[in-house]
């Protein structure tokens, strides 16, 4: 690890934004796995998750069967919380437009937010060159909203590689592996990515410093694309989805659309459609949080996962006939359920 600029501000104030799974981890392990005293840890949370942290803490489960309480200071008032060293946003892209505003009272000159979030994000562009240079992203951040409240300077890139399950508002269950990517909007490693980066190990995350960060989420984004949609489409776990011959083909067809897409902006995937099948594959019988989302009647991250690229593709001219089946689709049988905006 290289060692962190001096003049970097230490990192003694921590906020969690969306204490779902993912948030509930980033929670769990900075409250209970660093040294004492070394953060101070908040949440901005409503509903039952608030009162539930303000009651018992955050309760998470470790892999072997212990549960542990994590105190932290749970508001749904960012004012109340004050500025913040680090924030960390956990939240579904459809709320990312009205959390953005929420968290300003967040932010002081030097804070940094972390955005642990699927998808393409609203930033994506900004630094990253090439044909789509500075490209504002309507199916992520429409009107801009996102980008007016949270500027990219304050912004840090962040890909979990982390799965874990809430199953009641405040608790963490079944955390499985823990690796994170971070990086910069702009490229290069710079003294808060170095700084963030020794923070979350010290927590227990295994970390890498990208220096393209963007390449990272496209190459995530390249088999959650997919299994996704279809899976919210039809009910079926990933293994199903894959052991069919023909919705396997429309998957590969929809991959390499976004490939080619990818090659444009600098994004190049080097392998083919089945070697990122095969990965998805070995993993077993499983159900994709899109899916998860639809069984519980929560709305769908159908335009951070898949209308974005399909969204790119336009904007560069590139043909994308199966991608736009597969978000016709999904996009529909959302709708009838409430759980994507009407038309």
């Amino acid at each position: 690890m290289t060692p962190v600029a001096p003049h970097f501000p230490p990192i003694r104030r921590v906020a969690i934004v969306g204490v779902g799974a993912i948030g509930g981890v980033f929670a769990a392990w900075l409250g209970s796995r660093l040294p004492a005293g070394l953060i101070t840890l908040s949440a901005l949370a409503r509903g039952q998750t608030l009162a539930t942290l303000q009651r018992n803490g955050l309760q998470w489960t470790d892999g072997e069967g212990t549960t542990h309480a994590v105190p932290l200071r749970a508001s749904d008032n960012a004012a109340a919380l004050g500025p913040q060293d680090l924030v960390i946003v956990s939240v579904k892209g459809p709320a990312m437009p009205s959390v953005a505003q929420q968290i300003k009272p967040l932010l002081a000159a030097h804070t940094v937010v972390l955005v642990a979030m699927n998808g393409v994000p609203w930033w994506f562009f900004d630094g990253l060159g090439g044909e789509c240079a500075g490209l504002q992203l309507q199916a992520v951040d429409p009107g801009g909203l996102t980008a007016a409240a949270l500027p990219t300077a304050h912004v840090l890139g962040c890909v979990v590689h982390v799965s874990a399950v809430s199953p009641q508002p405040g608790q963490v269950v079944r955390i499985k592996n823990n690796q994170l990517i971070i990086g910069e909007p702009s490229g290069s490693i710079t003294p808060r990515v170095q700084a963030i980066a020794t923070l979350l190990e010290q927590a227990g995350f295994g970390v890498k410093q990208a220096e393209r960060i963007q390449h990272d989420i496209w190459f995530k984004l390249w088999g959650n694309m997919t299994m996704n949609p279809v899976s919210a489409l039809t009910g079926a776990p990933c293994d199903q989805i894959l052991d069919d011959p023909l919705v396997r083909a429309h998957c590969s067809a929809v991959m390499r659309e976004a490939q080619a897409i990818g090659q444009r902006i600098g994004c190049g995937i080097d392998q083919q459609p089945e070697d990122r099948h095969a990965i998805t594959r070995s993993l077993g019988s499983f159900k994709t949080s899109m899916l998860q989302d639809v069984e519980a009647g929560r709305p769908i991250e159908l335009d951070a996962i898949l209308g974005v690229v399909r969204e790119i593709g336009q904007h560069l001219s590139l043909p994308t006939p199966h991608m736009d089946a597969l978000l016709g689709l999904t996009r529909l049988m959302a709708r009838t359920r409430g759980l994507y905006p009407p038309a």
